[in-house]
């Protein structure tokens, strides 16, 4: 008889246990959950929503329409008081994405941002599970575009920084308040960008962020970094340009007779500087202020195009006849004696205009390159060195 009974409360102490769906039974149908309501919501604190950012890839980061796409795991981890369940063998519950609309879920959302998407492939990417201390953790993958307001002063010398902020719509800090996980509340794995590369530092800040009557509401800031990788622009724009603005040099090695060979490299250069530079500009915004490059450019083209105008001066000079010089002492003797000076006066010096205009191509020789060697200096270390908004 004994013996029967211990098999008895055996069976019923295994057979008593609530099994996964009679907990979700009684947790969500039986006790009245109403997943319209906050957990805290009759409380005098809020729901601590604590976030973690996993960023999976970076697709692209574009200055003309002034935004950047990224594929991110967004998580998020509260407790709701309402989920407590006791088990002695389990500890958390893993629900389907179609449960999500009977829990209560924050309604986070990335104020930047410009569209996104849930990944459907082959399910919508969602995760809930459920811990015995009422701990609900929420797990979304989410592809999306977000603005970025560049500042492109020092392009393509620039470093950026753009940034994803995460808010409640509805819920105001009364109701919702926001933090960084306690551990990597941000993750990037190695990525590769064609023009950037990434610091390894990531700044996440705690901001608030006030609506005038609608109520202050907490927020969450993550600053990513882009250095501009200048190696594709220093062989495709920088090097490119040099050739060209010494190649209008030429012109002064060339005689000043050549009229048709330094007409067609003086415009040729001055063309071509000019098409470079359109090219340059056509993948950057229309914005009011100056940029490094539109310096670089117009220093460029001014350089070919005063070359240009170098020979224009030394074709007019050259072309002018000579024509005699006579002291001053000569002009004043005829003066005094009251009659002009004679043409039969000796002829002392004649200018030779000729001489003059090559000249002023042996001077172009030294003073354009060194003046350009001096632009170069001051351009690079500026830009690189003195300008702190080129700095994080």
């Amino acid at each position: 008889m004994i013996f029967i009974v211990m098999i008895f409360l055996q069976f019923y102490g295994c057979c008593g246990e609530l099994t996964r769906h009679e907990i979700l039974h009684d947790l969500l149908d039986d006790s009245g959950y109403d997943p319209l309501i906050a957990p805290n919501y009759e409380d005098d604190f809020p729901t601590n929503i604590s976030v973690q950012l996993i960023i999976k890839n970076i697709h692209s980061l574009d200055e003309l329409r002034m935004d950047f796409s990224v594929d991110v795991i967004f998580r998020q981890r509260w407790t709701d008081k309402r989920l407590v369940f006791n088990h002695s063998n389990i500890n958390s519950l893993e629900l389907s994405q179609k449960m999500i609309e009977k829990i209560w879920v924050p309604d986070s959302y990335f104020p930047k941002e410009k569209s996104a998407t849930i990944h459907q492939v082959t399910v919508p990417n969602q995760l809930l599970h459920i811990y015995e201390n009422g701990t609900v953790f929420y797990s979304m993958r989410i592809e999306m575009t977000l603005s970025c307001a560049m500042a492109l002063q020092n392009y393509p010398l620039d470093r950026q920084v753009c940034p994803i902020t995460i808010e409640s719509y509805s819920y105001t800090k009364e109701n919702i308040d926001y933090h960084w996980a306690s551990y990597r509340p941000v993750q990037i794995p190695p990525v590769s960008l064609p023009q950037f590369n990434m610091p390894d530092s990531i700044k996440t800040t705690v901001c608030e962020t006030e609506y005038g009557e609608v109520g202050d509401f907490g927020c969450l800031l993550v600053e990513l970094k882009f250095e501009r990788n200048t190696g594709y622009y220093i062989a495709q724009i920088f090097i490119p340009s040099i050739l060209i603005v010494t190649l209008s040099w030429v012109s002064f090695w060339v005689d000043m007779d050549a009229i048709p060979a330094r007409v067609s490299l003086g415009v040729l250069t001055v063309l071509t500087m000019t098409t470079q530079s359109s090219g340059a500009r056509s993948a950057l915004p229309r914005v009011s202020y100056i940029k490094a490059i539109d310096v670089w450019m117009s220093v460029c083209l001014t350089f070919v195009f005063m070359a240009l105008l170098e020979f224009a001066y030394i074709n007019v000079v050259s072309r002018r006849k000579s024509r005699p010089i006579r002291t001053s002492s000569q002009c004043e003797m005829a003066l005094k004696r009251g009659t002009t000076p004679s043409p039969m006066l000796p002829i002392l010096k004649h200018i030779d205009f000729r001489k003059r205009a090559r000249h002023v191509d042996k001077i172009s020789r030294v003073l354009f390159p060194l003046t350009f060697i001096l632009f170069n200096i001051g351009f690079w270390v500026f830009y690189l060195i003195i300008n702190t908004d080129n700095t994080f």
